[in-house]
Formats: C-alpha cells, sequence, structure tokens
C-alpha cells in the first residue's frame, strides 16, 4: 500500500490487523461493526521524526515501519484513506509493545 502521509513529531501511522470471529464450533461468525471489540494490534505504516528535547535535539522512534505492535485499546484517531483502508494515527507512547 503506497501511503503518502507522513506523521509529524512521535506519530505513528498504523494499520489495524483485521482479527476474525470464530464459533466454538469452528464457523465463522459476521458481526456488525458496532459489536466488535476494537483490535490492539497492527503494522507500522510510516513513522514521524521523533520529539524534541529541552535541548532541540531530536528523539528518534523506537518503532520502524514494518513492526508488528500492540497499542492502548482506545488510543489514537482513525483515518480513512482513499482507498478506504481505516488508518490509525498514534502517538509513541500509545504503543505498549513490539511483536518479535
Amino acid at each position: 500500500m503506497a501511503l503518502n502521509i507522513k506523521p509529524l513529531g512521535n506519530r505513528v501511522v498504523v494499520e489495524p490487523l483485521e482479527e476474525e470471529v470464530q464459533t466454538f464450533a469452528g464457523g465463522r461468525l459476521v458481526l456488525p461493526d458496532t459489536a466488535k471489540e476494537k483490535p490492539q494490534q497492527g503494522t507500522v505504516l510510516a513513522v514521524g521524526p521523533g520529539r524534541r528535547d529541552d535541548e532541540g535535539k531530536r528523539i528518534p522512534l523506537e518503532v520502524r515501519v514494518g513492526d508488528k505492535v500492540v497499542y492502548a485499546k482506545y488510543a489514537g484517531t482513525s483515518f480513512k484513506t482513499e482507498d478506504g483502508k481505516e488508518i490509525l494515527f498514534l502517538r509513541e507512547d500509545d504503543i505498549l509493545a513490539i511483536l518479535e
């Protein structure tokens, strides 16, 4: 996915991972978006240059493009791209872990 978004400061653009819902019998269950839980995992699509410290020096981000991350459940701001994909703008502080 070509993304023409450059986040500012310590912000990160994440594409949430879709979770499949399965029943105990193994069948697929379709739920409306309002009934689904918000995902907490995603793939980093873009990162900002980092925040500045008190002396004006840039502090680079720990996450990189392509990292799979876990983030706080209600963190960030949702945005729909022109092709209809849902992406999320997060501060690096809202990212809890990088999945290896």
